[in-house]
């Protein structure tokens, strides 16, 4: 077990170095000159000051040396300065935004697990008959709907029509308190997390039909124990597995692919400061956000891997 984990941790550590360099090229190659965008037009007129940021910025030295040295200050928690913003740490960027994306996230799956788990029960539990087909139909709807029109829709019935809830802006919970914080955070919530629930029960279905087929299953039935326990107890837990994998990539995924809800609903996540970091052309910035979502989705996949062994306990020996 240990020399598992040593060689899963030395993965972890390579996948990291690959995945930091391969953003950190990428981000690089951006259409754009960060000293052109410091400096605006007038400076860009005088040459000799165009190359002298250009030189205090680093970015005539090779890439690879680039990549070295902002990896050496990475290590220590230093992420460079925004280009635009003078004296603006990328980590406190990042650091404050987190807790705007992350609860969004997490809101997300956790509204997709709700829905998902029963309807992907029902489904598996019903095979064939005409529950199973409503729920079948409800998920491929929810599939085909991208997320920002499943938010255009929501902000209509429940802030216009309703008039329950805000149409945008943030509140948060240290400020306003975590009721106001769940007003502005339940509709984009809801928004991410319906098109997760189809994938989820779609997941949840398709396992829970296979393990209803398991000796064991069928030995607890003839033992005469009740369906749901069944349901509930042996077959719930088994067919978790590849419901764990979507989950954990899907959180890393939601992260970073929050963008669009943000800017919809005026939220100041990690999303919505990437665009106007892009439109900018913040390079430090766009660097700095881009290799965090990078990282925290390998290391969110990591743990997932990890988590096999809890919900299936026959991984452990392998």
């Amino acid at each position: 077990m240990a020399r598992l984990m040593l060689v899963r941790v030395a993965r972890l550590v390579a996948t990291l170095l690959v995945v930091t360099f391969l953003s950190f090229i990428m981000t690089s190659l951006l259409p754009g000159d960060p000293a052109v965008a410091i400096l605006g037009q007038d400076g860009v007129q005088n040459e000799e000051l165009l190359r002298q940021v250009q030189d205090d910025l680093g970015l005539n030295d090779p890439i690879i040396v680039r990549y070295v040295n902002w990896l050496g200050s990475a290590l220590s928690g230093d992420l460079g300065e925004s280009y635009i913003n003078s004296g603006q740490e990328v980590s406190d960027v990042i650091a404050d935004r987190v807790p705007v994306t992350a609860q969004l996230a997490v809101m997300a799956i956790v509204i997709a697990l709700i829905l998902a788990i029963p309807v992907g029960i029902l489904g598996a539990y019903k095979q064939g008959r005409w529950q199973d087909k409503a729920s079948s139909a409800g998920v491929q709807v929810a599939l085909s709907v991208p997320n920002f029109i499943t938010g255009i829709f929501l902000i209509w019935f429940l802030s216009v029509k309703l008039d329950l809830l805000p149409a945008s802006n943030w509140n948060r919970i240290s400020n306003k308190g975590i009721w106001a914080n769940l007003q502005t955070a339940i509709m984009p919530a809801m928004a991410l997390g319906l098109t997760q629930a189809a994938i989820f029960s779609r997941l949840v279905r398709s396992d829970m039909v296979a393990t209803l087929k398991e000796n064991y299953v069928l030995a607890a039935r003839a033992k005469g124990l009740g369906d749901g326990y069944i349901l509930a107890r042996h077959a719930l837990r088994p067919s978790s597995l590849s419901l764990a994998t979507i989950i954990g990539i899907n959180f890393g995924a939601l992260l970073g692919g929050t963008v669009v809800i943000e800017t919809l609903f005026a939220i100041p996540g990690l999303g919505f400061r990437l665009i106007n970091a892009i439109s900018q052309r913040d390079i430090m910035v766009i660097q700095g956000i881009t290799v965090f979502l990078a990282v925290v989705y390998v290391v969110i996949n990591f743990l997932v891997d990890l988590f096999y062994s809890v919900l299936d306990p026959r991984i452990r020996r392998n």
